[in-house]
């Protein structure tokens, strides 16, 4: 027999706790624990287990991971390749961005390809589905829809249809009769995803679930979820914006720096190809504060325009506004400008932009933010066919980066002549590129060349 017992969860990292606490011992938060009631087992005759053995690596056979095609390159980017048989994914993001869209389209690109592909949804209808099927495309063949929140009927639709794709939306809805806790919670929450990866696993299926977000971002529920799971992407973007980017913050079979990025139609998600030349339309022309720099994304390169706006301020406390980009590594770049350089920014505010709401946190958008400053607070344009990049260093060193010399060629098929880099780059510089580079060491240097 179980009897009923009251713990204590927390609801950022899933830590159990007999009673409640102020703060989480394990994430260091405040008032995270909720409280649940689970069911625990008495204690009866212990049956005798038979112990696995540990093996030597040279034992174990090496194998590839057989991977699916999803037919959409940005997702197939995202995943390292296609989805891999067997593994549990986790695709997290705001209410409307465009998440059951995404996998419903996965959804229509393998059924009709003949693969079987199970959608169960317990938050919308099978007339709802449809009806969002019909607007994104034609299905050649049969997608099998289960509306259902009950966990053990779910396992029953799967083991006896036997799909090669099955589709959770949402995890948060669905629950597990073995617990009395409601569902959402964290305890159900996290057993679902225990038992989907059981069954992912024994079954050799790849299973997709969509996770809510809390209003900080993250996957609502324990923290312990994206530990559990094989791969989590997240979409990022403006409800009211028409890109979205699809990035990988775990993959356990393959990078995790790629992003794949989407216009949202009224015929679904249509995929970037050249994100660069979308990011940089409409850029303003000798306009001062605009510069256009070059991150990595995984193994791509994107350009983008870094925008920045120096104005005086009236009052005492002069504003910093940081939109895209590391709000405490632009106060740190200004503090830089002020010392090394001797600019006087404490009585002006500060307005950067990263245009086309993406958000980067490379050091080596560094330079472009220091150009971008400066130029605004000098009134001076940058020549708009120059693009920056490099790192920023507290003592105005420039610091190289890694990948220049693909960087530079993405920024020669968009037109542009001129770059300037970390000399470290230039001297490593292995071969000969048609296009300008002005290589700079210290941050004095870069503004005397613009």
């Amino acid at each position: 027999m179980a009897k009923e017992k009251t713990v204590y969860f927390c609801s950022e990292c899933g830590h159990e706790s007999s009673k409640w606490m102020g703060q989480c011992p394990g994430c260091k938060e405040w008032n995270t624990f909720v409280e649940e009631k689970v069911l625990t087992k008495k204690g009866g005759a212990k049956s005798k287990k038979t112990f696995a053995s540990p093996m030597n690596m040279s034992e174990v056979e090496a194998l590839t991971e057989e991977r699916i095609s999803t037919d959409i390159k940005e997702l197939d980017r995202v995943l390292g390749g296609g989805i891999v048989t067997g593994s549990l994914s986790l695709v997290g993001g705001d209410p409307g961005i465009g998440k059951s869209t995404l996998l419903l389209q996965v959804c229509r690109n393998l059924v009709n390809r003949k693969e079987k592909v199970l959608y169960v949804s317990g938050e919308e209808s099978a007339h709802q589905i449809k009806m969002r099927a019909e607007r994104i495309g034609t299905f050649k063949e049969e997608l099998l829809l289960f509306c259902e929140t009950n966990l053990d009927d779910i396992k029953e639709a799967i083991i006896r249809s036997k799909p090669k794709f099955v589709v959770i939306d949402s995890i948060q809805t669905m629950f597990s009769d073995d617990l009395t806790s409601a569902a959402g919670s964290v305890s159900q929450v996290r057993e679902v995803t225990a038992q989907m990866m059981r069954i992912a696993k024994e079954h050799n299926v790849a299973v997709f679930i969509v996770g809510h977000v809390t209003k900080e971002g993250v996957v609502a529920g324990p923290r312990t979820l994206e530990h559990m799971v094989d791969t989590v992407l997240y979409f990022e973007g403006e409800r009211e914006a028409a890109y979205r980017i699809l990035r990988g913050v775990k993959n356990r079979f393959g990078s995790t720096n790629e992003i794949g990025v989407f216009e949202m139609r009224s015929n679904g998600l249509v995929e970037v190809a050249n994100p660069s030349q979308i990011m940089l339309n409409g850029r303003p022309v000798d306009a001062s504060g605009s510069v256009v720099v070059c991150s990595m994304e995984g193994t791509r390169p994107i350009l983008i325009e870094i925008q920045a706006l120096i104005s005086p301020t009236s009052f005492q406390m002069p504003r910093r506004t940081a939109v895209g980009i590391d709000y405490n590594r632009v106060n740190l770049l200004m503090a830089v400008l002020e010392k090394r350089v001797g600019l006087h920014l404490g009585g002006c505010d500060a307005y950067v932009n990263l245009a086309g709401g993406m958000r980067l946190g490379e050091p080596a958008i560094d330079l472009g933010v220091i150009v971008a400053i400066a130029s605004s607070y000098k009134n001076v344009p940058v020549a708009e066919d120059t693009i920056i990049f490099g790192e920023v260093g507290l003592v105005g060193e420039v610091r190289g980066v890694s990948h220049g010399e693909q960087r530079i060629k993405e920024a020669k098929k968009l037109g542009f002549k001129t770059c300037i880099l970390p000399k470290a780059n230039v001297d490593a510089m292995q071969q000969k590129v048609d296009m300008k580079l002005i290589g700079v060491s210290n941050v004095r240097e870069v503004l005397e060349c613009i």
